[in-house]
């Protein structure tokens, strides 16, 4: 469906575009031009949601873009941001008549400031950071102005840059090495005399002495700006003109994106399920990037000391000094944090509490079968359940008899049968989605028949995608879990399960919230002739999810019926705090009729909240997340050392409390099936993978409640199903 629809819309976008872009395309020679014209020709025809590119349009993209690209505020002067402000209303024409004489005057003087800025941090780090008096920084950058003057300016620069040493500074502190005082500091300006600094770079078994941590702190500090600084001089224009592009492309929904030609070779590898470096998703953030996905299978996912929150803030090779990336572009982040498989990488890390972690990851490559599903069997006392554990709705677009989600968990729950289960467990936590087809099939081994989603597209009615088989694998007690990063097909198939009243949801408040389609359109497809080379392409949103009972998935999510606290209750996660999304609706709903197997539906999940508000677990995990919250809300950091140590030991003494929360026991059994079992002779590593799932489980507390749950539900409490219509 997917890809019939990405062919319709490329075949209706070249029809019109074959006679509205070929003498444009000649007549001006410019690729940046000619990118400009394309995208917002896409856009404005091919986006579900299209914008009017209109004043309002124009004071966005004017605001976003100085963002995008000065984020820390720390290049850009007031009186720039005036000069600029004269196109704050002349964008949305300038747009339309393909005029770039605003990015022109911004990338020129960019240049010009990171100029300057070279100049000013080295001469701020020429001088020593004093960490006893007191002063603090505020890394909100969002509330700062525009710094007024070159010298607030420089201002701004070194308590950046100090904030940037102190980390450094305590490090070199609290390391078990003793530096022995041989030389002085004759001209106290910081600098080591060279007996001193030979014995810096030899004693390594000693500890530093304050003055020479300070000193080593702005070398690294140094050393890791010179380092930015050349990344910054290996860009082309062509590198910054694609951030202006995807300013414009965000202000549509933070799902459509333009793909410069190699960006694009690297969305190709991630679908493929070919991920390399540390198996995370970031997002650039002026704190640092951010951690928004961890891909199943990969380092992240095994080493399981980061979690989906957690900014990275430096990153240092095989013990190295650390670059900071505070305020670097996220590619050139990417960059340092990726390399060879088998390389170390050491990650600074400011974590969801606020602590400081330095976490070092062998690089690798995602282990593929980490990706697909798995079962296992929970034993408590004398009844069997079955849990279903799927990390994404993977499948093969280019062959769909290949391996997929729904025929994958089709087997396991054929497998979890015939080992005696009473009931079943399907845990799409942190699953950010993936095939709609997949989904659709995968509904459908639970009801006889009958619709899963409807799904419209813009100007258009709706479609509503049904199960027609009426074979039901599964007619047992049914549990999905879910959580705030439960996205998209999880989403549709919660959804799905939930207004048929065929399972229970327990989790989060509301999943992840994002109920878009989105297509990839190589941008060569729509020019009839073009002498610029690749266009790269753009992933546009085109169509949008529905409930059956008419509700969007789109920002709401889905509400579990059994709401549970965890670490993310109160972190702004979802798609309802990215930039523009497209807003809640609803359309007609779907016909449909209830599964009416269970007896005690309502009373069961009554049961379940009743259980969850007396658990001393979930009131600690609630404590827990309203700890990080305040955490977060944290910004204005301290640059007197004392201070600075004696709140990080807070926060660690607090974090470590917290540790206990990783104690807990639910006395349940976890067990392999029989086929794994039989595998585990020739694969001592699975045996070992599925031991450390089977730990994890059994501290589960989400896991124990769906078991409770389940048994509310169990067999002698469903009569022979019968149907209820809802008709639309």
């Amino acid at each position: 469906m997917r890809r019939n629809l990405a062919y319709a819309l490329i075949a209706m976008l070249v029809a019109v575009a074959s006679c509205g872009f070929t003498n444009k395309s000649f007549e001006n020679d410019d690729k940046d031009k000619l990118l400009l014209d394309l995208i917002t020709y896409v856009l404005e025809r091919g986006h579900y949601e299209p914008k009017d590119i209109d004043d309002d349009f124009s004071v966005n993209i004017f605001e976003d873009f100085i963002d995008v690209l000065d984020p820390t505020k720390r290049y850009f002067l007031e009186e720039d941001i005036m000069e600029f402000e004269k196109y704050k209303f002349q964008l949305d024409d300038q747009i339309k008549n393909t005029d770039i004489s605003f990015f022109n005057l911004v990338y020129n003087r960019l240049m010009t400031r990171m100029e300057d800025a070279k100049a000013i941090y080295q001469e701020v780090l020429s001088i020593p950071f004093n960490y006893t008096i007191k002063e603090s920084i505020n890394i909100k950058y969002d509330e700062e102005l525009f710094a007024a003057s070159k010298p607030e300016l420089k201002e701004r620069w070194r308590k950046q840059l100090k904030y940037a040493t102190l980390g450094t500074f305590d490090s070199k502190l609290s390391q078990s090495r003793e530096i022995v005082k041989v030389g002085e500091d004759k001209n106290n300006d910081g600098k080591i005399d060279v007996e001193l600094r030979e014995e810096i770079d030899t004693n390594v078994d000693k500890k530093y002495t304050p003055k020479v941590a300070e000193l080593a702190a702005r070398e690294s500090t140094q050393k890791t700006l010179d380092d930015y600084f050349d990344y910054i001089n290996d860009m082309e224009r062509n590198d910054w003109f694609v951030y202006y592009i995807n300013t414009i492309v965000d202000e549509f929904d933070p799902h459509t994106f333009y793909f410069a030609p190699d960006e694009k070779e690297k969305f190709d590898m991630g679908m493929s399920g070919k991920f390399e470096g540390i198996g995370a998703r970031l997002q650039k953030k002026p704190e640092g990037a951010k951690i928004v996905e961890i891909i199943s299978g990969g380092p992240v996912w095994r080493d399981q000391r980061l979690d989906v929150g957690d900014e990275i803030i430096m990153v240092g090779q095989e013990g190295g000094d650390p670059i900071d990336i505070v305020g670097m572009r996220l590619d050139d982040a990417i960059k340092l944090i990726k390399g060879p498989e088998g390389t170390v990488v050491d990650l600074t890390v400011r974590k969801v509490d606020g602590s400081i972690n330095v976490i070092s990851l062998t690089r690798d490559v995602v282990e593929i079968e980490e990706t697909y599903a798995k079962s296992a069997n929970i034993i408590k006392g004398n009844q069997k359940f079955g849990l279903i554990h799927l990390p994404k709705f993977y499948v093969n677009f280019d062959d769909y008899s290949e391996r997929n989600a729904a025929s994958d968990v089709a087997k396991e729950v054929g497998r979890l049968k015939q080992e005696g289960a009473e009931g079943l467990i399907l845990d799409l936590r942190d699953n950010g989605g993936g095939s709609l087809k997949t989904v659709v099939e995968m509904a459908g081994l639970f009801i006889k028949d009958g619709p899963i989603v409807q799904v419209r597209s813009n100007g258009k009615g709706k479609d509503v995608y049904d199960d027609k088989d009426e074979r039901i694998q599964w007619d047992g007690p049914f549990v999905i879990l879910v959580n705030e990063l439960s996205a998209s097909a999880s989403e549709i198939l919660a959804a799905a399960m939930q207004d048929y009243k065929r399972a229970i949801v327990i989790g989060s408040k509301q999943t992840f919230g994002k109920g878009t389609v989105q297509n990839v359109i190589p941008l060569d497809n729509i020019v009839r002739s073009n002498e610029h080379g690749d266009l790269g392409a753009i992933k546009l949103t085109t169509q949008k999810f529905y409930r059956i009972n008419g509700g969007s998935t789109q920002l709401e999510g889905v509400k579990s019926d059994v709401v549970v606290p965890d670490k993310y209750s109160y972190i702004d996660l979802g798609e309802r705090n990215q930039s523009n999304p497209l807003k809640w609706d609803k359309i007609t709903p779907a016909d449909y009729e209830l599964w009416d197997g269970y007896i005690d539906y309502e009373q069961t999940i009554t049961n379940s909240d009743k259980r969850m508000a007396a658990n001393p677990q979930i009131k600690l995990i609630e404590e827990n997340a309203k700890w990080l919250k305040s955490e977060q809300e944290e910004n204005l950091i301290s640059l007197n050392y004392k201070v600075y140590k004696s709140e990080y030991e807070k926060d660690k003494a607090k974090s470590d409390y917290f540790k206990k929360l990783s104690e807990y026991d639910s006395r349940l059994t976890f067990e392999s099936l029989k086929y794994e079992e039989e595998l585990f002779t020739k694969d001592a590593d699975l045996r070992e993978k599925r031991n450390r799932w089977h730990k994890n489980l059994a501290k589960d507390v989400y896991v124990e409640e769906a078991v409770n749950v389940l048994q509310d539900l169990k067999i002698n409490n469903i009569r022979h199903t019968k149907l209820a219509s809802v008709k639309g």
